[in-house]
């Protein structure tokens, strides 16, 4: 038996697995929230969420579960209740866990985004990711949020295509990440208009909020 260290790497394809159930998209996405006040606030009040249902937790009435509208009809909802106490300390996620949500917004209201999270008080760090450009902030629970927008006009159709391609071109020139170039070269070779987006300079890497 080999002593050589073995990896799976599944193949990188927009095209959808045979047998795997038939979804059609995200439904809906549901973490387990501190009290409804604070969720509230942040949600609706600092990202402009609509707060779109809210009903007991089917499987346990004394519970509160809130609907919001991340706005395109994808739902993200919370557990709620009364007395539980937020703690905006930075989390620390195991294995399961929730990592970071990620919202998308037009890149011609960046200065916008700024704005507003500004005045609500929070704190925000900007990157430059390659292939897109991202804010950092955290909610009332310390859960990282990402507010982020492409560098190029994407069809959502066609994203999964277009991340597929751009992903064999950052393989063929060997770069450890991807980057804006092969973004571009995959919305040209699958003849999608390269549109790209007035966005600011920004730094790369990270950094704590």
């Amino acid at each position: 038996m080999s002593d050589e260290p073995t990896t799976h790497e599944a193949p990188i394809t927009a095209e959808r697995p045979e047998g795997a159930v038939p979804l059609t998209g995200t439904d809906h996405i549901t973490l387990i929230g501190s009290n409804e006040e604070d969720t509230v606030e942040f949600y609706r009040d600092v990202l402009g969420m609509p707060l779109v249902l809210r009903q007991p937790n089917l499987d346990a009435p004394n519970v509160t579960h809130l609907f919001f509208d991340s706005g395109d009809g994808r739902i993200i909802t919370f557990f709620v209740e009364e007395g539980r106490q937020s703690n905006p300390a930075p989390q620390r996620t195991g294995i399961g866990a929730v990592h970071h949500l990620a919202f998308r917004f037009d890149p011609e209201r960046i200065e916008e985004v700024r704005e507003r999270l500004e005045a609500h008080g929070r704190r925000y760090n900007e990157f430059d990711r390659s292939i897109f450009y991202s804010l950092y902030t955290s909610d009332h629970n310390g859960l990282t949020i990402e507010l982020t927008t492409d560098k190029f006009d994407i069809p959502d159709d066609r994203r999964a295509e277009v991340l597929a391609v751009a992903q064999r071109k950052r393989e063929e020139d060997g770069s450890e990440y991807a980057k804006g170039e092969h973004l571009e070269a995959a919305l040209e070779e699958l003849g999608i208009p390269v549109e790209p987006a007035d966005l600011p300079d920004a730094p790369t890497g990270a950094g704590g909020l």
